[in-house]
């Protein structure tokens, strides 16, 4: 068997900083709760509220992916010989469950507001939207750079992002109920707040739930992959052919290659072992792969003891 080389301090160095950005995002977030939460008081906005409630998940989820970033990076054991690389994906699953929660709780309590319409202080509404719109964009230039490091960080960025809309639908609401007087314009914003929550809820919990069902990555084709390694000197036949996903930018492969005895015998199991992993590593950025090289003489012998 042969196996790639891993990039795991490349990948502790990225966790380090996203934790970094995670922080400043976590401190930023949590103190616009409060604001805003006060603020959806003194005005009795209920879009205000919905935005504050949606942060505060926020608030958590980014707890957690800072948790789950920790996690990940203690070490492989006999154990979990992939370390903890999957509490990552966890994290993310959790985050994908908390935000659709809070849209089945803005749905509800929107419609409501909607059927009977309650009295909105406007200008208390404009003015804490605001502020929580400042914080939501400082959040999210903070978090831009690393949003495709991790399904993790993709998570956290899209609940702040999310939080971003939703601070401008308050604001649109505000002014709306401030310049005509149409206080259902609270409660659509509310339900507008969770129309867009929703898909990117729904999206992060199936890439997740990709992942963990060990599904092939969704940019790779396996038979893309079959075809380049039949194509290889040698090769004459490829099968258990396996792709999934370790963790967020870690994609694993493995297969059963069948070689010629002519070619073990001249470039030996070591090259073609190489060759193998290298295919691999440059056309599809796959870096942990394993490979069993099986000799064409042997194919016989496998396909008796499968019907033995």
């Amino acid at each position: 068997m042969g196996a790639g080389h891993s990039h795991d301090h490349s990948h502790a160095g990225g966790r380090a900083e996203d934790r970094r950005r995670l922080v400043l995002v976590l401190a930023v977030t949590s103190t616009v709760v409060v604001v805003e939460a006060l603020g959806a008081w003194w005005s009795g906005s209920l879009a205000l509220l919905a935005d504050a409630g949606h942060m505060l998940t926020d608030a958590a989820g980014i707890l957690i992916a800072l948790s789950a970033s920790l996690i990940a990076t203690r070490p492989a054991s006999p154990r979990r010989t992939f370390g903890y690389h999957r509490v990552e994906i966890l994290a993310a699953v959790i985050n994908a469950l908390v935000l659709l929660g809070v849209c089945s709780y803005l749905a509800v309590a929107g419609t409501r507001r909607l059927l009977d319409p309650a009295d909105v202080d406007a200008g208390q509404m404009l003015v804490f939207a605001a502020i929580g719109l400042a914080a939501n964009v400082v959040s999210v230039v903070i978090l831009t750079r690393r949003k495709d490091s991790s399904l993790n960080m993709k998570g956290a960025y899209l609940e702040v992002l999310s939080d971003t809309f939703g601070s401008v639908a308050a604001i649109v609401a505000g002014v709306l109920v401030a310049t005509t007087g149409f206080l259902r314009a609270d409660s659509i914003a509310s339900l507008v707040i969770a129309a867009l929550v929703l898909p990117r809820a729904w999206a992060l919990l199936r890439e997740a739930g990709g992942i963990l069902l060990e599904s092939a990555p969704r940019d790779l084709d396996v038979e893309e992959v079959r075809r380049h390694l039949c194509a290889m000197d040698g090769v004459v036949d490829v099968h258990d052919l396996h792709a999934w996903t370790i963790t967020s930018g870690m994609p694993a492969l493995s297969a059963h290659i069948t070689v010629t005895d002519e070619a073990l015998a001249e470039r030996g199991v070591g090259q073609v072992l190489d060759d193998l992993t290298g295919c691999v590593e440059a056309h599809f950025g796959i870096d942990h792969a394993t490979f069993q090289v099986e000799p064409a003489s042997h194919r016989d012998h496998e396909h008796d003891t499968e019907h033995a």
